[in-house]
């Protein structure tokens, strides 16, 4: 069993784990601090159906690429291509707008969390609904984002759980070092540290998902018996239908379905053979979103310096 395809799933788990851990720690600090514990029951409640219903979702995204697996061949190809390309570029837009967010919000979020369970605990008949309405959102948010890559990247199988589970148990693992035993983490290192690789992991992801609509755009040429596609100069050359000719091929000495190609390929989206139009996507990507994403590390640096 290849397991090198668990290592994005853990990394994608354990850092969006994590963000969703600090917010039930603040909120059960707080709770406890109030002398509100009572109310804690909500916020397990809140765990347990966030989580739950996010693993609906994943089976429910499943059965859908099963069926759609199972319709006539040629539709197959162009319905599966389309929706591994559509959930590729929704896992894109997620993963890096929550990168941003969380980055340029990081410091605020103690205290806008403390003050929204503050105001939902001041009605005493509505306080439980509302701590396990904000538990349920937090989960909810990080669990779709996590179910979402998952289904990106089309992983049967027992590796994503694998994966997902171990992310799972690193992020409550340090939710329980942080606000159990007080253990000072440098939760600014981690985030920043985990930025990046996620840049990385998502960049790699740009490269699927246009390479997945590319094919989707070649099947339903096929389907719809129409020349919509670039035509090869010569029947030996390896083409795409939009994405232009082959600027990098490897795959001769360097193969991504062998070790330890395959690791770069499951963690950052290697390819030994890339094509134009996905060079492009890549490197658009990864200086756009790694500018929004420094810069908000910048702008974040100079507020606290000149506070």
């Amino acid at each position: 069993m290849d397991f090198s395809a668990a290592l994005p799933i853990f990394a994608i788990t354990l850092r969006e784990g994590v963000e969703a851990a600090l917010v039930v720690g603040i909120v059960m600090a707080y709770l406890k601090k109030v002398d509100r514990s009572s109310l804690n029951p909500w916020v397990f409640g809140g765990i347990g159906i966030g989580v739950f219903a996010s693993f609906v979702v994943g089976i429910f995204l499943n059965w859908f690429v099963k069926q759609v697996e199972n319709t006539e061949p040629m539709q197959a190809a162009f319905y599966g291509q389309l929706w591994q390309g559509v959930l590729g570029l929704t896992a894109i837009a997620m993963l890096s707008w929550m990168l941003v967010w969380m980055t340029e919000n990081a410091k605020a979020l103690k205290g806008e969390i403390e003050g929204q369970i503050g105001k939902a605990i001041a009605n005493e008949k509505t306080a439980g609904w509302a701590v396990f309405t904000l538990i349920l959102i937090a989960v909810l948010r990080e669990g779709f984002e996590v179910v979402i890559f998952i289904s990106a990247k089309l992983q049967g199988g027992l590796v994503p759980i694998v994966g997902a589970i171990a992310g799972l148990v690193g992020a409550v693992a340090i939710g329980i070092a942080l606000f159990q035993f007080g253990i000072r983490i440098n939760l600014k290192v981690f985030f920043q540290a985990m930025g990046v690789f996620l840049l990385l992991i998502v960049a790699g992801l740009v490269v699927s998902a246009i390479g997945h609509l590319d094919k989707a755009v070649a099947a339903y040429a096929q389907l719809a018996q129409t020349s919509i596609c670039l035509p090869a100069s010569s029947a030996t050359e390896i083409s795409s239908c939009l994405l232009g000719g082959l600027v990098w091929d490897v795959h001769d000495i360097f193969p991504d379905n062998k070790f330890p190609a395959i690791l770069l390929k499951a963690m950052f989206g290697f390819r030994d053979r890339l094509f134009l139009g996905q060079a492009i996507g890549y490197f658009t990507f990864l200086v756009s979103a790694g500018w929004l994403y420094f810069r908000s590390l910048t702008d974040k640096l100079s507020k606290v310096t000149n506070n």
